[in-house]
């Protein structure tokens, strides 16, 4: 059978970012493949509660043309055209086969009625938007993928009262507008909900960028809706056939037997999860003041936060001080694409990410005059750290092995959690001593004494997003505020670092039941306090 693409499984993406997706099968309409292993680890522990369901939140000033529901549905229809991930759903037949499931368009009209079925216009301020999405029950599912809420806040008058709607008038009720009410700029907010199996965080950002260009837009919702016509013509109107493959040696179990950390928080078991974020912003003066000291430093902002958080856990005398700090972070893999393609399957909506790790002392001297320089050395071991992961040759190949890894880590504890809530788990039987034992792998480094390799938190430093949000494009348009983040398995725990709007913003999302009491808040001030001390 002739295998007939959709952006679902773009054929020049399919093996690059996932080798163990290798085919796609049509049925009637519909085209499905089965999750790779990356995909698999992150949809599997999320079926539950929505674990690693991400959020994008940006506030923004527009006039009433600009944001109307219309303009946004069509805006919306257009990009799930463009990446149908967003509009797909996913179906499980077993732990090994797990498939996306994409029900071709049959016209521009069908991809309106889907987009209008995952759009909400709601009037709940940003807190109890991202809270119900944190927090709340849960937004998404395998059949709704991606969802999109714009709010219209109530205002304020400068008396702290709230704003009553406008009288209608004759003209409004006949559909007219009056054009000084039309301009006039109103305070928005925009939440962006998308499984994170489907895609990372680069693609949530560069969808925000793309939906904010579209939106400030001079085109009505006509002239938008015929866009949509034009661009669903295009895709489905010329099919075609163009899968790769690839594979690779790697050195992995080398690279992991090198991490060392002994350095966690210590946690409480309890039954109910509380995700909050602390976020703080500095002004734009000061935030150009502290990346120019990184700069002057021959550092980038990324490696000053590995920095902070390790002088931070230092501060506290947390710990044993004979074993390292480990932090972990997600890198980016999509400049790694030899695929440089220009077609209607273009689509950024794929998982593009691997990991890496920074170890770093957790201890300072006694001398509190030193730190300072203690800081800037480490954040030079950490920015060493992380280029020799981004340089090493074996990257790519170090990567599928660590998604094989953990894929089939999601699909065995997938598999124990079903058994668990049926009542049919039974732990493992130790083998019996007269079997045959099995002969241990050999290991790959010399012998030496196993040592831990605990994370003390995750870092999503997502570096300068103006680069991606071009605020030029949308002059009509002002956003001042984002917020990212996703919702976390319990005990989970993620530090956020990145420029928005001329601004340094840093928050850290966690689960507030499950730590000690005051651990978390102590570790947080003491990384604003060296923030504020190192780099102002």
């Amino acid at each position: 059978m002739a295998v007939t693409p959709s952006s679902l499984i773009p054929p020049e993406r399919l093996v690059v970012h996932d080798s163990s997706s290798s085919s796609t099968d049509v049925h009637h309409g519909y085209f499905e493949r089965k999750l790779g292993d990356t995909e698999a680890s992150y949809f599997l522990p999320s079926r539950q509660s929505g674990v690693n369901d991400m959020y994008l939140h940006l506030g923004f000033r527009a006039s009433k043309h600009t944001a109307d529901r219309s303009r946004v549905r069509a805006i919306w229809a257009i990009l799930r055209l463009r990446h149908p991930l967003l509009a797909a759903n996913v179906r499980m037949h077993g732990y090994d086969d797990v498939r996306f499931v994409y029900k071709a368009p049959s016209s521009s009209h069908d991809l309106l009625d889907d987009a209008d079925a995952n759009f909400e216009c709601t009037t709940r301020g940003k807190d109890a938007l991202i809270d119900s999405f944190l927090n709340g029950p849960r937004t998404l599912s395998n059949s709704q993928l991606s969802y999109l809420i714009l709010s219209k806040p109530q205002e304020h008058d400068e008396t702290g009262i709230m704003t009553p709607p406008a009288t209608p008038s004759l003209s409004a009720e006949r559909g007219v507008l009056p054009v000084s009410n039309d301009d006039e700029t109103r305070q928005y907010e925009l939440l962006i909900c998308a499984m994170h199996f489907i895609g990372d965080g680069m693609a949530l950002h560069q969808f925000a960028a793309d939906f904010f260009t579209l939106l400030g837009s001079d085109k009505h919702a006509s002239e938008l809706e015929s866009q949509l016509e034009s661009e669903w013509q295009e895709r489905w109107a010329n099919q075609r056939d163009d899968l790769r493959s690839a594979a690779a040696h790697v050195d992995f179990e080398m690279s992991q037997q090198r991490l060392v950390g002994g350095q966690t928080f210590p946690r409480r078991k309890h039954p109910e999860r509380k995700t909050i974020i602390p976020t703080t912003s500095f002004p734009e003066d000061r935030s150009k003041a502290m990346l120019k000291k990184c700069k002057a430093n021959g550092v980038s902002i990324s490696a000053a936060f590995f920095a902070l958080c390790s002088v931070a856990w230092a501060r506290m005398h947390s710990g044993s001080k004979d074993l390292p700090v480990l932090m972990y972070s997600a890198l980016n893999l999509r400049s790694y694409f030899s695929s440089k393609s220009q077609s209607p399957w273009d689509s950024y909506w794929f998982l593009a990410i691997g990991y890496f790790n920074i170890v770093l002392p957790s201890f300072l001297p006694a001398d509190q005059k030193q730190h300072e320089a203690i800081f800037w050395h480490r954040a030079r071991q950490a920015k060493e750290q992380s280029t020799k992961v981004a340089k090493n040759p074996l990257l790519i190949s170090r990567t599928h092995e660590m998604a094989k890894e953990r894929g089939s880590r999601a699909r065995a504890w997938a598999k124990e959690d079903d058994e668990k809530e049926k009542g049919t788990w039974t732990p493992p039987t130790p083998p019996l001593s007269q079997e045959q034992p099995q002969l241990p792998r050999e290991a790959v480094l010399p012998c030496r004494e196993k040592a831990p390799a605990n994370a003390l938190l995750g870092l999503s430093l997502l570096g300068n997003l103006d680069g991606i949000y071009k605020h030029a494009n949308y002059p009509s348009i002002k956003i001042h505020t984002l917020t990212t983040g996703s919702r976390q398995r319990h005990g989970a725990m993620l530090l956020f670092g990145y420029t928005f709007a001329g601004k340094l913003w840093v928050s850290l999302g966690y689960d507030a039941s499950g730590y000690a009491d005051g651990v978390v808040e102590r570790f947080w001030s003491e990384v604003i306090g060296a923030l504020e001390e190192f780099l102002a």
